[in-house]
């Protein structure tokens, strides 16, 4: 099941945002954002290695104030991943963060006054090799687009990206990559397909202000599946009402499922029915908590029943079919053993983690031999 995607993707340049490389035949990268109060490193500190954890490529942190730039830079030492340094109007404080060791700036050149403070802020990102994010948002479009255009619409968020490019185009500075974000799918899914067209810098993906975890990630997964079909995309933020680190798992499953990024465990299983010779969803969700840790591929498959367990198991790594009195287990697509229901998730879940460590095993003996 770990095919090649047939999706082709749009050929951008490509940039870096730390050690990430971003755009060109890079994977598609998972970026979150953290909520605590930057001021408090700890807590900021424990929120980015919590996204780390789980996947997050990189992570954005809000720098609304010269106080906090300076935590910034604390939290900068101690983070397991590259930061983007969120900035809005004042240039003084991404001159400061750029000091600090700042992964990526977003902010807006348009935004932040005279050409003189763009011109600076550009010559710290140039000399420091730190690529700028030009962030374009619905809800916070110019005034005279406003007028213009009366509402938010795609043309005014690419209207909007492009004067803020050009700032960018005037002092050739090319290390950059552009969002065009709105809490509407066709909206967005528009201003990213006229952007795609227009520039060659990597575009990172987002509906923003999607919704809650139920909600936003129904209404992100149509739209940024549809750009992502589409061949768009070099990073994405998975924007939730909820724990940021379900935006990171949400973006991964969203990326496995178009086969784009393999990280983790595959899972495959039925809803359930009548058939079912174990609670499957019981065991799903047991299984889902416990192998969060996992980062080796794997497609696992948790089917109640004979009608298509057989099938499915044969094309995983590891399928559990329902049986009686007991359920078989393939493994590598052959029959293996059975479990009975009394220990199902613990055997199921030993048998998993096996196959990881045999998995990574034959990767490490892979390396060794080429080096």
């Amino acid at each position: 099941m770990h095919a090649q995607s047939p999706i082709v993707r749009r050929q951008s340049r490509q940039i870096h945002v730390g050690n990430v490389p971003v755009g060109g035949d890079a994977p598609i990268s998972v970026q979150s954002m953290t909520n605590t109060d930057t001021l408090d490193v700890d807590a900021t500190v424990a929120q980015i290695q919590r996204l780390a954890a789980a996947g997050a490529d990189i992570v954005r942190v809000s720098v609304p104030t010269m106080d906090a730039a300076e935590a910034f830079g604390r939290i900068k030492r101690q983070s397991p991943v590259p930061l983007v340094a969120d900035i809005h109007f004042d240039y003084k404080i991404a001159l400061r963060v750029a000091e600090l060791g700042v992964d990526c700036l977003r902010i807006n050149p348009g935004n932040i006054g005279r050409e003189d403070r763009v011109r600076a802020v550009v010559s710290a990102a140039r000399d420091n090799g730190i690529p700028i994010r030009i962030g374009v948002n619905a809800g916070s479009l110019e005034k005279d687009l406003q007028k213009k255009y009366g509402e938010p619409t795609s043309e005014a968020l690419v209207e909007s990206a492009m004067r803020h490019i050009e700032h960018l185009d005037r002092l050739d500075f090319q290390e950059f990559k552009v969002s065009v974000k709105a809490s509407d799918v066709f909206m967005a899914v528009g201003a990213y397909r006229q952007l795609a067209k227009q520039i060659e810098q990597p575009l990172h993906l987002g509906i923003t202000e999607a919704g809650g975890l139920r909600s936003g990630t129904v209404k992100s997964s149509i739209g940024l599946g549809m750009l992502l079909m589409d061949g768009i995309g070099d990073t994405i933020r998975v924007s939730l009402a909820a724990d940021p680190v379900e935006e990171v798992k949400v973006g991964y499953d969203m990326l496995k499922s178009l086969r784009l990024r393999s990280k983790g465990i595959n899972f495959i299983a039925c809803p359930s029915c009548s058939r079912q010779n174990f609670d499957v969803i019981s065991t799903m969700n047991a299984l889902e908590e416990r192998l969060e840790d996992i980062m080796t591929p794997l497609d696992v498959s948790v089917i109640g029943c004979v009608v298509n367990g057989p099938g499915e198991a044969k094309e995983a790594d590891i399928g559990l079919t329902g049986g009686d009195p007991a359920n078989l287990v393939y493994i590598d697509g052959k029959p293996a053993s059975k479990l009975r229901n009394d220990h199902l998730i613990d055997d199921l879940e030993a048998l998993i983690r096996d196959k990881v460590r045999e998995k990574q095993q034959a990767e490490q003996d892979v390396i060794a031999r080429e080096t």
